[in-house]
């Protein structure tokens, strides 16, 4: 026998082969039970949920390590010590920019905002002296005429 005529018929023999399979008909088994699941919040969830300000002052922590600790590298100056003053500083924006008074004072809460991170990236790039409040008058003056900036453009 050639090897075509084998292929054709072991083609023929699938073919047969599967239909009769599908000719079959399906059975099922049905399985009735009941499932029960109890559904629990996360206890980090609800206290973050109880405690606003500690989230906020939380995820500013968060963010302002990692920037500060870029701060760190790029100035030479320790990533430790740019990730710590860029924690503190992050957790002070945190609560700048949650609180309800300073939300219904908006230039003042830009220019709160511009001086706290002026003041962070001020320390975290410098040995000490002024140059930290040198830092929170550029931002507090950033943060001044932005803020005027998008009150006057609206």
């Amino acid at each position: 026998m050639s090897t075509i005529t084998a292929r054709a018929i072991l083609s023929a023999l699938t073919v047969l082969t599967l239909g009769g399979q599908m000719a079959q008909p399906a059975y099922c088994d049905v399985y009735q039970g009941q499932v029960s699941h109890t559904h629990s919040q996360s206890k980090v969830k609800t206290f973050f949920q109880a405690h606003p300000k500690v989230k906020s002052a939380t995820v500013g922590a968060a963010v302002g390590t990692a920037a500060g600790a870029v701060a760190g590298l790029l100035s030479g100056r320790g990533i430790g010590r740019g990730a710590l003053m860029g924690a503190g500083t992050g957790a002070g924006l945190g609560l700048i920019r949650s609180s309800g008074t300073l939300k219904r004072h908006p230039i003042l809460r830009d220019t709160a905002t511009g001086a706290t991170a002026g003041l962070g990236l001020g320390l975290m790039t410098s040995r000490g002296g002024k140059s930290g409040l040198k830092g929170a008058a550029v931002g507090g003056a950033i943060g001044l005429g932005l803020s005027v900036l998008r009150k006057e453009l609206k």
